[in-house]
């Protein structure tokens, strides 16, 4: 089989905002869609996501020269070529674009493309997208990572720490896990509803996010509703400190915790919550290139927590290198669109799994109805996904397709 054409077009991502939709067609008349995700909080070391940049078009945001890079350079670069040589496929889109981020073609239009077609030679063998996409790789389901509470760039900024979540471990399946979690989703608007708490909607991936008084509360509710909801002891907190969009100036400045602290001082502050509540993983908890203080943070919590690098990683294979060797962490958080093609995503999923680390497969907070991250995330083997809350269609379709997978078989 060898690919003949690419197609891209604009389309609306979860928040309104322009993304790509990619089709990839194969010699054998098989075709496949793959549609980009796209970040809010999103690191400085991202592969770059090209937009238009006019004003008269979505503020600027538009995305018709990604989709005609798809069409022009890519589709001429990519037809003809062997579809099942994804690393080959993607090898390419690498040095067509030349740079080390993405910048001339955009990380939209090559993981559009890249993902299109793997997607249509799974379809072409009649089998699975993640068994096709596992090849060596022992797949597994996902153990999920799901936001309950928002704050900062999801939710406006009602709280510094951008996202508190729940870890289901304690559950025979995945949907036994999923059902817990929707009753701790529940229970927690209970609970905030009952503290007098104005609920007006949900945040950016579908968490509740109410105007609170400290960061700190965030965890009380969530405990508390872990609690009620029946689930104590089966279900473990994690926390997404995105704490690069509150550090300026060498500080960690936190308004609802009463000031700035430095690396020292955030690291004191997340061990007491560990103390306290049931806190067994922390994303992004110092900025994204305090490597002295990853270090200290990891060599303090390291034994008790897993320490998730996002922004400090940006799924970039040489950065997730550097990490390993100075022990700046001990897991990876993976975005696709961070890097900007499939072989390079599992690239850095592999090469934690060889560091001994772990690795949680991630959605963005702009999604579509793509379910493509679902199986990524059985393919690779990880063992967990993060996706958002248990509200929106675009988080559902990767929670209901996982429950398909798990309903099938096969694992």
């Amino acid at each position: 089989m060898r690919i003949t054409t690419l197609r891209a077009w604009e389309i609306l991502d979860s928040r309104g905002r322009p993304t790509l939709s990619v089709e990839a067609r194969l010699s054998n008349g098989v075709s496949a869609v793959a549609q980009v995700p796209s970040g809010a909080s999103t690191g400085r070391h991202e592969a770059v996501e090209l937009r238009d940049g006019d004003p008269r078009r979505y503020g600027g945001k538009g995305v018709l020269r990604a989709a005609a890079n798809v069409e022009g350079p890519i589709s001429a670069a990519l037809s003809s070529q062997l579809a099942e040589d994804q690393a080959g496929i993607d090898h390419i889109l690498c040095e067509l674009d030349g740079t080390p981020n993405k910048s001339v073609l955009g990380a939209n239009a090559t993981l559009g493309s890249s993902c299109a077609v793997a997607r249509a030679v799974a379809r072409s063998h009649g089998v699975p997208l993640w068994r096709y996409l596992a090849g060596p790789r022992s797949p597994r389901l996902p153990v999920p990572m799901v936001n309950i509470l928002s704050g900062g760039l999801h939710a406006g900024g009602n709280i510094e720490f951008q996202d508190f979540l729940v870890i289901p471990h304690g559950f025979p399946s995945y949907a036994a896990s999923l059902e817990a979690v929707v009753a701790i989703h529940s229970t927690a608007r209970a609970v905030l509803e009952r503290a007098g708490y104005q609920l007006t909607g949900v945040a950016d991936e579908g968490g509740w996010g109410p105007k609170l008084g400290s960061n700190r509360e965030a965890l009380e509710i969530l405990n508390r509703a872990i609690e009620e909801s029946g689930h104590a002891g089966k279900v473990s907190i994690a926390i997404d400190v995105a704490s690069s969009q509150f550090f300026q100036g060498g500080g960690y400045h936190l308004a609802h915790e009463g000031g700035t602290l430095d690396a020292g001082g955030m690291i004191a502050l997340l061990e007491r919550w560990c103390d306290e509540f049931p806190v067994i993983s922390i994303e992004d908890g110092l900025a994204e290139d305090d490597w002295d203080g990853w270090k200290l943070l990891t060599a303090r919590m390291g034994d008790r927590a897993q320490i998730i690098g996002d922004d400090l990683f940006t799924t970039n294979p040489a950065r997730v290198r550097r990490g390993i060797d100075s022990r700046a962490a001990n897991a990876v958080l993976v975005k696709m669109n961070q890097v900007g093609t499939l072989t390079e995503t599992m690239q850095v999923v592999d090469m934690a799994r060889q560091a001994g680390w772990k690795a949680v497969i991630s959605a963005r907070s702009g999604e579509t109805e793509d379910s493509f991250l679902a199986d990524l995330a059985v393919a690779t083997g990880a063992g967990q996904i993060k996706i958002g809350s248990v509200t929106r269609s675009e988080r559902l379709a990767k929670y209901n397709r996982l429950i398909e997978i798990e309903r099938d078989g096969g694992l």
